[in-house]
């Protein structure tokens, strides 16, 4: 078994999962997005794309941008809920929620291609 996999898989993996717990629930009621979810989920992809550098493969130069493509999204997911909770004098209402949790789904949707990936890539792996 090779441990450098199996990091990157838990680390493509937890990137996920963390992505998809604040996303699921009502677009627009911030109650159900926890932002302390929404954090972790930027810093395991961004560990998940630091994992990702180094392999010179086609499938690892798309690994890297699906990675860079969430990372994109759930930073700008960041801003945008920072801003509307400490600076807008509106807070953080239905309409920056909505926004919030549609850039974290367009960064589920990039981290989802990459498990995709992962799997294609272990199930045409032939051992030598």
């Amino acid at each position: 078994m090779n441990l450098e996999k199996v990091v990157f898989g838990f680390f493509v993996l937890l990137a996920a999962t963390l992505n998809f717990g604040f996303f699921i629930g009502d677009i627009d009621d911030p109650a159900v997005h926890n932002p302390w979810e929404l954090y972790a989920a930027v810093v395991v992809n961004l560990i998940a794309t630091v994992l990702k550098f180094g392999d010179r493969t086609q499938i690892g130069a798309v690994h890297l941008a699906t990675s860079l493509v969430a990372d994109l999204q759930l930073i700008a997911a960041t801003v945008v809920y920072v801003y509307a909770e400490h600076v807008s004098s509106a807070g953080l209402d239905a309409e920056a929620t909505s926004s919030v949790v549609s850039l974290s789904g367009g960064a589920l949707l990039a981290n989802v291609v990459s498990l995709v990936l992962l799997v294609v890539e272990t199930v045409s792996f032939q051992r030598r």
